[in-house]
C-alpha cells in the first residue's frame, strides 16, 4: 500500500487536473523547453481551492487505508 496512488495527491488530484489544462493549452509546445515553460504555467495557475480539496482527500484516504489494513480500498474513491 505504500506506493499506492491512492495515497498520492499528485496521483490522485494534480497530475489529472494538470492533464486537462494540458489538453485545453494552445498552441501546443514544440520544443522540451516550451514544455516546461507550459507545465510551469499550468501548475502555477491551479486553483487553491482544488488543492485544499485535495488535500482534504487525502486525510479520508489515510483513514482508509488504516482501517483497510493490508486490504484493498482504492475503490472507496472511484
Amino acid at each position: 500500500m505504500t506506493n499506492s496512488p491512492d495515497l498520492n495527491p499528485l496521483d490522485y488530484h494534480v497530475c489529472g487536473a494538470m492533464l486537462e489544462s494540458y489538453k485545453r493549452f494552445q498552441p501546443k509546445p514544440n520544443t522540451t523547453d516550451e514544455l516546461k515553460k507550459v507545465l510551469q504555467t499550468i501548475w502555477d495557475d491551479l486553483p487553491q481551492n482544488s488543492i485544499n480539496k485535495a488535500v482534504l482527500s487525502f486525510i479520508k484516504r489515510l483513514r482508509a487505508c488504516v482501517k483497510a489494513g493490508d486490504g484493498n480500498f482504492g475503490h472507496v474513491f472511484k
